[in-house]
């Protein structure tokens, strides 16, 4: 048989067992000429072990790691395990290179970068966000830490952007229970992060007065949810909430009206929006107590008096008629 060598830059972060679309497509069009294996996607499992998962069978002919690493050991199969000598650090961006081969002598080598394994992620939920621009004012995300715990690899996503794509991956740093952490959603002058306060880059418009927002970990569990609408329709008007909606009733994360579990909540289950400006943020009523099941609800969101915004502190009581 003829030995084929494809080379695949997997340039998205790698989740439970969630190939790169661009990387998938390219290796099953090959497949289907050349019967390579295809690269499914990779997770670490542990802070040891890191499984790399494949369409059929395979053995490793070559590993390396970005930064480098020890390896202990090495399994073959459709799901490769390997197992490191030292756990790496936690949420800390890694690059794996691994050449592999099949029976039949077809190898593939894929690039594929990943976030190390944080089982520490602190619980914490959204707390304020700004929908609107107004320079200098641009929108941004406010989070409530409950407890303290490793921000790596904790993932954002917005709807109106993408549903499988994060907007923002955490970068590995320790943050305490009540501390309140801001990211803004776009970059319109020379800034740096600080513990409690990070930029996007960029200045392109990411929120939407209509839009849902979620936390997820590494499992794909979702740790918080938010979900916004400036009018109580009954349908939602893009394919992108459509989908955020069916995944926020499957995770059972946001209370429809009824109570009902399971159910894909529709605009009149969202936080109404429509008053909302650059200075009337949407906040989360911080005298009530969190909820964690369902995680979130519109009745305890309401939005602030004019001027009344305050990110990276204690929400201003005054709502907005």
């Amino acid at each position: 048989m003829i030995k084929y060598r494809l080379t695949v830059f997997a340039l998205l972060m790698c989740t439970l067992f969630t190939a790169c679309s661009t990387g998938e497509v390219l290796m099953q069009i090959i497949e289907n000429k050349a019967e390579v294996p295809v690269f499914l996607g990779c997770r670490p499992i542990t802070p040891t072990e890191i499984l790399f998962s494949f369409s059929a069978e395979v053995e490793v002919v070559s590993l390396n790691f970005d930064p480098a690493v020890e390896i202990g050991s090495i399994e073959g199969g459709s799901d490769v395990r390997v197992t490191l000598n030292k756990p790496i650090e936690e949420g800390k961006r890694i690059t794996a290179d691994i050449l592999v081969e099949d029976a039949g002598t077809n190898t593939l080598n894929v690039i594929v970068p990943f976030r190390a394994r944080n089982d520490r992620m602190p619980k914490l939920i959204f707390n304020e966000v700004r929908t609107e621009y107004s320079r200098p004012r641009v929108e941004f995300v406010e989070f409530l830490i409950l407890e303290a715990g490793n921000l790596g690899a904790l993932r954002l996503f917005i709807a109106s952007v993408s549903v499988s794509v994060p907007v923002y991956e955490f970068m590995p740093a320790e943050i305490n229970a009540g501390e309140y952490l801001v990211l803004n959603l776009r970059t319109i002058e020379d800034v740096s992060d600080s513990p409690n306060e990070l930029h996007l880059p960029g200045n392109t418009k990411l929120l939407r007065r209509t839009d849902a927002l979620w936390l997820m970990d590494q499992d794909d569990n979702i740790l918080d949810a938010l979900l916004l609408s400036e009018n109580p329709g009954p349908v939602w008007a893009s394919q992108n909430l459509i989908m955020a909606a069916e995944l926020f009733g499957r995770h059972n994360a946001w209370q429809v009206d009824g109570g009902a579990e399971g159910r894909a909540p529709t605009p009149a289950d969202a936080v109404i929006t429509s008053g909302t400006t650059a200075t009337r943020t949407i906040n989360r009523d911080e005298s009530t107590p969190p909820s964690r099941s369902p995680s979130g609800r519109a009745e305890n969101w309401y939005i602030t008096v004019t001027s009344g915004n305050s990110p990276g502190r204690l929400n201003n009581p005054g709502r907005h008629n």
